[in-house]
């Protein structure tokens, strides 16, 4: 498959700074051998933390870096001299990443919001130097404490995708066309199934300079939530979206059928999805006259707005727009998303199925070559770690 610049997941080797070891000096000073201990304590370890930034909306720029790491803090020194603390290191991330341990599957974190940053990996504390353990009984302690050890994880970081509307069809439903006609974004529209590869998003303008963004998400075929078609890849991006659209061309033999099919494709996936608003666009309504609209008007579900649309002579767009902001604004609307943003409950991979689903891309997520501690200290008790020489 040829590579392309939307990036939704990507496997990175993280290490935090491991803290530096305290100092065991003893102080020599001309006519005062016995000086006592003056030696520092170490510098704490640089931590690995996840920062959200809203200038990404993929994961692009980290898909060949592969490993990061921290700075190890400095070790402690003669003089009471404090070890120099490991630098942090910040990994910024597109807003609605999600992190999972590579190993074993289990939900680390969540990446909501620009500028919120996420410790994912604490630094190690500096050991105490000798002149921290000075008491009236000994003074002289020729022992200090070895700094804390690294952590270290492999993660996978996975994106979806934040959007106000989210655009759900199956493929040639128009939700490309769509998308142009609405928005300035110009995703790939051509006569043949799955043209759109990739999630595009959009800007739509509305009244008194307000606007929303619209998602154009792949097309979804019956058996998408078990693996066919796209469906895996692309299916979680409409877990974030506020609203969403269902589009089903006028010509189909049974619309309400298809929208049917569609919707328990998403229950299938996360039955929390039923939760969000809905709204059924009839594409392709051009082809269509008066008479035909609304004899299909009676076949079709009442629980939702309908609204029949072309993207190509512009029928029934204002009116679209309408729907659209009415529902991103309803108080019960509102009121679900900071529910589900309060009690999201985030479910652990299942690295299989994981596994599968790069596989069909020709993906490897094995291919990120993990670090062995080897140059740690083994030292079960600290307080008892004794340094023959600074």
């Amino acid at each position: 498959m040829a590579d392309s610049n939307f990036v939704d997941y990507v496997k990175i080797y993280c290490r935090s700074g491991k803290g530096g070891r305290g100092s065991m000096h003893l102080r020599h000073v001309k006519y005062n051998p016995n000086g006592g201990p003056d030696g520092g304590d170490g510098g704490k370890g640089g931590s690995v933390y996840l920062r959200g930034n809203h200038n990404y909306w993929t994961l692009l720029h980290l898909k060949f870096q592969r490993h990061i790491y921290a700075e190890h803090g400095g070790n402690g020194g003669r003089d009471k001299c404090h070890g120099t603390d490991g630098k942090d290191v910040y990994i910024d991330v597109p807003c609605g990443t999600v992190v999972y341990d590579a190993e074993t599957g289990k939900y680390v974190c969540d990446v909501m919001h620009d500028g919120q940053t996420v410790l994912l990996l604490k630094g190690g504390r500096g050991g105490l130097g000798n002149f921290q353990f000075r008491t009236s009984t000994n003074q002289a302690p020729r022992y200090a404490q070895p700094g804390e050890p690294m952590q270290e994880m492999t993660v996978i970081l996975e994106l979806k995708l934040l959007a106000d509307v989210g655009l759900v069809g199956f493929p040639n439903a128009g939700k490309s066309t769509l998308l142009s006609s609405l928005s300035s974004a110009k995703p790939k529209i051509a006569n043949y199934p799955f043209t759109t590869m990739e999630p595009s998003l959009g800007i739509v303008s509305y009244r008194d300079n307000q606007s929303f963004v619209m998602a154009d998400i792949p097309g979804i075929i019956e058996g998408a939530s078990e693996g066919k078609g796209l469906g895996l890849r692309f299916l979680r991006h409409i877990e974030r979206n506020s609203l969403l659209l269902f589009m089903v061309p006028g010509d189909t033999d049974d619309i309400k059928r298809e929208y049917e099919i569609l919707l328990n494709e998403l229950q299938q996936f996360n039955p929390e999805m039923l939760d969000k608003h809905r709204v059924l666009a009839v594409t392709k309504s051009d082809l269509l006259d008066d008479e035909l609209i609304e004899m299909l008007r009676e076949t079709l579900p009442t629980d939702l707005p309908v609204v029949f649309i072309s993207a190509v002579t512009g029928q029934g767009l204002d009116e679209l727009k309408d729907i659209l902001w009415r529902e991103l604004n309803a108080e019960s609307n509102k009121l679900q998303g900071i529910l589900s943003e309060d009690t999201l409950v985030h479910r652990d991979k299942d690295m299989s199925r994981f596994a599968a689903e790069l596989a069909a891309e020709d993906a490897d997520i094995d291919d990120v070559e993990e670090v062995g501690i080897d140059e740690l200290d083994e030292v079960e008790d600290l307080e008892d770690f004794e340094y023959t020489d600074d």
